[in-house]
Order: C-alpha cells, then sequence, then structure tokens
C-alpha cells in the first residue's frame, strides 16, 4: 500500500512540474547549427527540425553521411541546409564551422552541441595523448562554439543545447577521460548559464543528460584490462538503465549512451523557445 501511494504520488509530482508548451510553430524558420549530425541522436534531430521548417546548418567528421542526412532533410521539408565537414579534434574547426552557419544563415536561434568522440577501453585510454585529444572534442571543441556563436545567440535571444551524458553526472570504470570531459561540460554551462542570468542575458541553456546502456561488446572489450570474469553476451542486458542496477555493474562493463530512437521524441520536445525552457533535461 506504502508502494503504491508513493508511486501515485511520484506520478502527481511529475505531472506537475512537466510543463510541456512545446509549439512546433516556434521552430519554423528559426536558425540552426546542429553538430554531430551524421548519425545517431544528431541525426534524428536534424530530421525532426526538418519537419518543422528550420534553416539547418549541419556539421560532422563524416562527409558522405553528412550528405545522406542534408539530402533527407529536403525531402522532409527543410527551407534551407547547408553543411560542412568537420573534425572537432582540431582547435581550428569549431570558429570555422559557426563563422560558416553565421555566413549561410545570416545569424543563429539555436546551437545544438551534440558530436562526440569515444574514448577506446582500457587503461590505455588513460594516456595524457589519449585524455588530450578526448578533452578537445568532448569538451574543449563545445566552449570554442560556444564562445563565437554566443554574440549571435544574445541579439536572437537564441537556446544552446548540449546533449550530454550520465556519465558526466556518475563516474564508472574505464571511461577515465570521457567521464572527465562530460563532468567539465557540466560545470562549465552549469555556470555559464547563472553568468548570463546575473548579466541579464536572454540565452537559454538546455543540459540533456542521457541515460546508458550496456553492450556485450563493450563488455568484451574491456576483459584485457581487468581479471574480473565477464558475463557471456546473452545475459547483458539492453535495457537503458533508469534507477536500477546494471548486470555489468558486477563485471566493470563500459557504458554507453541510449539508442536514438529513445529520446528523439522528448528531446526535440523540449527544444522549445519562451521562459518556461527547462534548464535541465535527464533522461536515464
Amino acid at each position: 500500500m506504502k508502494v503504491l501511494l508513493l508511486t501515485g504520488l511520484g506520478a502527481l509530482f511529475f505531472a506537475y512540474y512537466w510543463d510541456d508548451n512545446f509549439d512546433p510553430a516556434s521552430l519554423q524558420g528559426a536558425r540552426v547549427l546542429l553538430t554531430g549530425a551524421n548519425a545517431g541522436v544528431g541525426e534524428e534531430l536534424a530530421y525532426h527540425y526538418a519537419r518543422l521548417g528550420s534553416h539547418l546548418v549541419l556539421t560532422a567528421h563524416t562527409e558522405a553521411l553528412l550528405q545522406k542526412v542534408v539530402g533527407n532533410c529536403r525531402k522532409l521539408g527543410a527551407p534551407k541546409v547547408f553543411y560542412i565537414a568537420a573534425d572537432m579534434a582540431s582547435p581550428e574547426a569549431p570558429e570555422s564551422v559557426v563563422q560558416f552557419a553565421l555566413d549561410k544563415l545570416g545569424g543563429l536561434d539555436y546551437l545544438v552541441l551534440n558530436h562526440i568522440g569515444g574514448a577506446p577501453a582500457g587503461t590505455r585510454a588513460r594516456t595524457p595523448q589519449a585524455t588530450r585529444w578526448l578533452m578537445q572534442v568532448n569538451f574543449l571543441s563545445y566552449v570554442q562554439l560556444t564562445s563565437r556563436a554566443l554574440p549571435s545567440l544574445t541579439d536572437s535571444k537564441g537556446s544552446l543545447v548540449v546533449v550530454s551524458s550520465l556519465l558526466g553526472r556518475v563516474p564508472t570504470s574505464f571511461s577515465t577521460p570521457y567521464s572527465a570531459a562530460k563532468f567539465a561540460l557540466d560545470g562549465f554551462f552549469g555556470s555559464l548559464r547563472r553568468e548570463l542570468d546575473v548579466q541579464d542575458v536572454n540565452v537559454a541553456i538546455t543540459m540533456c543528460v542521457l541515460g546508458l546502456r550496456d553492450r556485450a561488446s563493450a563488455a568484451e572489450a574491456v576483459r584485457i584490462s581487468t581479471s574480473r570474469p565477464l558475463l557471456q553476451p546473452e545475459t547483458l542486458t539492453e535495457t537503458p538503465l533508469r534507477g536500477q542496477k546494471s548486470k555489468t555493474d558486477k563485471n566493470d562493463g563500459h557504458l554507453e549512451p541510449v539508442t536514438a530512437s529513445e529520446v528523439q521524441v522528448p528531446l526535440v520536445r523540449r527544444l522549445c523557445p519562451g521562459p518556461a525552457r527547462p534548464h535541465s533535461f535527464d533522461l536515464y
């Protein structure tokens, strides 16, 4: 009985604070720069923006995949779609990408930071060289893109959306530099949000914290880095973690973000303008 009561109270609390006032018309004609748009969550976000009539600049590392996404966005009704292939491991790339978007769109209303560089499993990923590369891709490039785009977002009273990971809130084994970069994102954009508020700058910052899932292939990849026995692949769950303990907690399995299909709809629906925009959106 107590469990049912607590569940009911939790549902009421959730319903009260989940103020979903998303207006699709608000994104028609919006100027959007989206990174990591060649696959996964980024690709699905691009398609949603296209359906809603936004003007898009898409960027990712792989040009061939970008061209495919651009073609699909045009079919879905995006008035303008441009792309620029860029490697965020290069310190010069972020500024070039933002300048390209400003030249093509004349300004920005949305900057959606979604690109990612994954760390190989194992202790080798903790080398200074690997950590430096991961910090450039997963953190410093985010800072560079934001710094270059912020004046335009300020003029348009726009939105900054950062797609992050639960590994930026809860560390796990064999993700040392990756987790460090995600923690840095949370600290940087949390502080920036407060600074903009103090300065009365009307730019919304939304942190989208995606949950985790286990993968048998990832667990196998860390086998050489631990003496603990691994579970057999068929025993590993593919269910995203939503507060429960994973089976791979026992064998230090590497955890990765949930799939695009699990987050695309709620993620896009939370990217709405106006004072009711959330400061943080967690999907565990």
